[in-house]
């Protein structure tokens, strides 16, 4: 039945049956020889390589590269690979065993720049970021080049210094300080000129990024500017801001420091992305008062850096108000600075103007803990009027913040400067200290959550195995500064 069911189907048509055979035919013979010519196509650095052997002519070619294989190779497999080409797409005479790495994408860079300033009539200082992988595991180094406007002067050229003042705490990144020293002022005709930085990837000379620092316009350079007496006595330069920070607490912290630092200070913050709406309007008044500069920063995210490049900030802020002011202050938002025993600012810092930097010792104070008194109104006082619980264990070692006398300092940390001339004092408790309200900063609300009775004023209590005294030092405070924010700034509505 098949054969006949198929004998019935040509014989009813055959003139369809031949125009299909006609149809086919030509597209199977034009893919045939397109597969055939890719084939051979492929195949064509083999064959070229197999008729060379062959070829008189040839022989002399080969012979010698054989022979140069042979001097630089000693494996006989590797010398009859070496004259066959398998990149016919580049070079067909490149060594096969030469292998090319290529690169692709972004990673860290080799010198990621903020700031570059004069600190004196010699003098300069480019702060940024860098690799750290580069700096942990590689040798990179820097060279300065002044390019004068005045065309009969020529160059002046420097080694550079570089300071790594994170001390290992860098992530993807390390803050890198670059000092540039020249023998003489390099602007000294004061016709201007460009600050060059020369940022070398390791031991060669040859591979480098050349990057404009810093331009000094014709007329601009004042030596002035770089001798007492400096434009504040006090100046605070503030880490990176970040977080849900609580608006009221930087009310309360700005009218507090202004009080205490006084009329010739000038206070710098560095927005990282925490000051919100909110934040800005305690802080705006300050500003246009001209007692805050507020510096946005939020681009630094791009850079994976320690805790949202505090390093890095610190040291800016170093050398952009390096003679700004006879001292400098660290210290975070959520610490105050205290007197004890009716010290004044100005006696303190007489008795250490022999040290370049001094470091400062916390009290630490809970940040939850006040007392249960009904007669008082908590949602109306300021936080260091209610938080008075201090965290009292003896014998530990506590975080210390610290001030700088910025005019001899290169390079400087979160917590002290290591690169400095001059000395430390670090035995300061009986005259400076500071209390810190840990993690208050970032409560939304009311911060007193947990109520010790009346009897805890002289008593020790001990909450969550520490043990805590009664400390109203701050409180004591507290009307002056608002007395004093009333005057300066009028009312403030929270």
């Amino acid at each position: 039945m098949r054969k006949g069911g198929a004998a019935a189907a040509v014989t009813g048509n055959p003139s369809g049956k031949i125009s299909l055979c006609f149809e086919t035919k030509p597209l199977v013979a034009t893919l045939i020889a397109v597969t055939l010519v890719m084939a051979i196509w492929n195949l064509q650095p083999y064959y070229e390589n197999l008729l060379s052997s062959t070829r008189p002519c040839s022989a002399a070619a080969n012979a010698s590269l054989v022979a140069d294989h042979r001097a630089s190779h000693s494996s006989s497999s590797e010398k009859k690979l070496s004259t066959t080409n398998t990149n016919t797409n580049t070079n067909r005479n490149r060594d096969p065993n030469k292998r090319l790495f290529q690169a692709y994408g972004n990673a860290a860079s080799l010198f990621v720049q903020m700031g570059a300033y004069r600190g004196g009539t010699r003098t300069f200082a480019i702060v940024g970021l860098a690799s750290k992988p580069l700096h942990v595991f590689g040798r990179p180094w820097y060279k300065c080049e002044w390019i004068s406007n005045n065309p009969s002067s020529s160059n002046l050229k420097a080694k550079a210094f570089k300071m790594l003042p994170d001390w290992g705490y860098g992530r993807v990144y390390t803050v890198v300080v670059v000092n540039c020293t020249f023998p003489l002022n390099p602007n000294h005709d004061n016709t201007g000129g460009k600050l060059m930085l020369y940022a070398y990837y390791g031991d060669s000379p040859k591979r480098y990024e050349k990057i404009l620092a810093l331009e000094e316009l014709p007329g601009s350079y004042d030596d002035s500017n770089y001798r007492p007496p400096f434009k504040y006595d006090y100046l605070y330069c503030g880490s990176s801001l970040y977080g849900n920070l609580s608006a009221t607490r930087i009310r309360e912290w700005m009218a507090y420091h202004a009080w205490f630092f006084g009329p010739t200070s000038h206070f710098v913050f560095h927005d990282a992305g925490g000051v919100a709406p909110e934040v800005l309007a305690a802080l705006d008044p300050w500003v246009r008062a001209g007692r805050v500069t507020l510096q946005d920063i939020r681009a630094q995210s791009e850079f994976d850096g320690y805790y949202y490049n505090q390093f890095l900030v610190v040291n800016d802020c170093l050398h952009r108000y390096r003679l700004a002011a006879n001292w400098t202050f660290y210290f975070d938002v959520d610490e105050y600075i205290y007197l004890p025993d009716g010290n004044t600012l100005e006696s303190v810092l007489n008795e250490f103007s022999n040290y370049t930097q001094f470091t400062i010792e916390q009290n630490p104070m809970s940040s939850k803990l006040c007392l249960n008194d009904s007669t008082l109104d908590y949602s109306r006082q300021w936080g260091f009027e209610k938080l008075l619980f201090r965290e009292s264990r003896t014998g530990i070692r506590r975080d210390r913040k610290y001030a700088i006398q910025a005019k001899n300092a290169y390079s400087t940390g979160v917590h002290m400067s290591e690169n400095v001339v001059g000395k430390t004092l670090h035995n300061t408790e009986t005259k400076i200290r500071y209390y810190h309200y840990h993690n208050s900063i970032t409560v939304d609300g009311e911060p007193c959550r947990e109520f010790l009775p009346v009897s805890a004023k002289k008593n020790v209590t001990w909450i969550d195995k520490l043990p805590y005294v009664y400390d109203e030092n701050m409180k004591k405070l507290v009307d002056t500064v608002k007395l004093f924010e009333q005057k300066t700034i009028g009312s403030v509505q929270m």
